[in-house]
């Protein structure tokens, strides 16, 4: 049955030289709001001890310039203030940080009664007019937002978040469990691997040698005593690094996407492990690979297409032993008995030979299966 979701299209825009003038005060005017929001909230607090509730339209009068950008777009500002501090006090995650300029430059304003809109080649947008622009995508549905995006490299995006209707993939009637890893991006239940395709290392030398000359080039202003923002040659050298940046970046979500789709469109329940990836950064030796993995952002991806499209993903307890658990009789072994180096091992009790990846992936599936049953069970009981 179709069902209405919130998607995101992310659209190149190219703007003329006004507009992107345009684009730099926006984004000039959300940064100094949410710093200058920010900064009067903690100085209130170590005076008072109490929460101030300021709002962008008492600094008007002061800093008459904030007039000349899309007062939504300061308003989204201070709804985000107030998410991140409500996270922060909930959740205990990081404190809100101070914005710096060229560091995810970006603003967001809301559709009102057509304030956003598309044509077959243009963006329009509040307080600029049309755009052109690049649609990868046909996009079809209610816009409700759009945030406007300016990479490292220059190039300038517009994500669309859209109300629209999204029909569910054909039943498979297929169950797969997937474990995650660092030789092999993921191992599944069926015996399939997928090799991890380790961008960062594939790039890291050539990363390393445009560094070591932004390095050099950063030493040379300084020992002239230039800004680096007046140093021509650190900021064509600063492009460079930001380029490979980039093509690390789009190539590791393009995989990340088509694999995602693969496994939801082939599968009916996917099992996964509920990873502590932030915890596991913290090994020094594995950060690196960890992270060039990007497993949050692949859960999160099967995530939302599950849900999007009609199908289930359960997330397996992180505790839950699924290497060290023989897939046939369950005998479970000890860390000391299976170290992280013993990639084979054979079963004391039924002497079932187990590859330490598959036969995680094949637990994994088992216990998936166990709790999508319960709550179906659950629910059950819930409607009788």
């Amino acid at each position: 049955m179709p069902k209405k979701i919130l998607k995101a299209y992310k659209i190149r825009l190219y703007p003329n030289a006004e507009q992107q003038v345009f684009f730099a005060k926006s984004f000039g005017c959300a940064r100094f709001i949410w710093n200058k929001m920010l900064g009067d909230k903690m100085e209130h607090y170590k005076t008072t001890k109490t929460t101030l509730h300021n709002t962008p339209a008492q600094y008007k009068q002061e800093f008459e310039w904030l007039k000349e950008v899309d007062s939504l777009a300061l308003a989204n500002v201070q709804q985000n203030l107030r998410a991140a501090y409500s996270t922060f006090f909930k959740q205990g995650t990081g404190f809100p940080k101070f914005k710096k300029k060229g560091i995810k430059d970006s603003y967001t304003t809301n559709n009102q009664k057509g304030t956003v809109a598309i044509t077959q080649n243009t963006v329009k947008l509040p307080k600029i007019g049309h755009i052109n622009a690049r649609f990868p995508d046909k996009i079809n549905g209610l816009i409700k937002s759009a945030t406007i995006s300016r990479t490292p490299t220059g190039k300038y995006y517009v994500s669309l978040l859209v109300e629209t209707i999204t029909t569910p993939l054909p039943k498979t009637h297929s169950t797969i469990g997937i474990d995650l890893g660092l030789t092999d991006f993921i191992a599944l239940s069926d015996g399939c691997r997928v090799a991890n395709p380790k961008f960062l290392a594939k790039l890291q030398d050539k990363l390393a040698r445009e560094q070591k000359i932004l390095a050099k080039r950063r030493a040379v202003a300084k020992a002239d005593q230039r800004r680096l923002s007046e140093s021509r040659n650190y900021q064509k050298q600063k492009l460079k690094v930001a380029k490979v940046y980039e093509k690390i970046t789009n190539a590791r979500k393009d995989f990340l996407h088509k694999l995602s789709f693969t496994l939801i469109k082939n599968h009916d329940v996917i099992a996964i492990e509920d990873l502590n990836v932030k915890g596991m950064v913290k090994n020094r030796k594995l950060a690196k690979a960890i992270s060039d993995s990007s497993w949050s952002s692949f859960t999160t991806m099967l995530s939302y297409k599950a849900e999007w499209y009609g199908k289930t993903l359960v997330k397996i307890d992180r505790w839950y032993p699924s290497s060290k658990t023989c897939s046939n009789c369950n005998h479970l072994l000890t860390k000391a008995e299976l170290p992280l180096s013993v990639r084979t091992w054979n079963c004391p009790v039924c002497l079932q030979k187990n590859d330490r990846d598959i036969n995680a992936s094949i637990n994994i599936l088992h216990q998936g299966l166990i709790l999508v049953k319960q709550s179906k069970t659950v629910g059950a009981t819930g409607l009788a």
